[in-house]
């Protein structure tokens, strides 16, 4: 091993493709408003958390699956999308962070997978709204007219 070498880095990162898969399987159902598929994603075997953007946390699989139907079958809820995701492991434990657009709202959001049933499922996941700044425009520069 290389002296800058993390163990187990290359494992985590060859497993980064499953979890992402998972990740984007997320917002497929919420954006597919695919109830089923939004179900079978949340973990069964351990202590879950949902915290929507201000909500109070959802500790119970039941509650969090009540407040995603809800969600599922609201007309009023808009488009999402997910983009700059990142993935990060503490053993088999794996977290993505990434971007939600929902309408014109960016909101960054934490999605923690575990190791259940031979597939990742979702242990956590927390939304929140963030400052979404545009780069800097470069100043113009005058014209002098002659």
């Amino acid at each position: 091993m290389k002296g800058n070498e993390v163990p187990g880095k290359k494992a985590q990162a060859e497993d980064s493709g499953p979890v992402l898969t998972a990740n984007r399987e997320f917002y497929r159902a919420f954006r597919t408003r695919d109830m089923g598929a939004m179900e079978s994603l949340w973990a069964e075997a351990v202590g879950l958390v949902c915290v929507h953007p201000g909500w109070e946390a959802l500790t119970r699989r039941t509650e969090i699956l009540e407040s995603w139907r809800g969600i599922l079958e609201s007309s009023d809820t808009p488009p999402i999308c997910c983009q700059d995701e990142s993935v990060r492991f503490v053993g088999d434990t794996a977290v993505v962070l990434c971007t939600e657009m929902i309408g014109e709202r960016a909101l960054v959001a934490t999605n923690i997978f575990v190791r259940e049933a031979g597939s990742w499922r979702l242990a956590l996941h927390h939304a929140t709204p963030t400052a979404r700044t545009l780069a800097p425009r470069k100043a113009e520069t005058p014209k002098t007219l002659h």
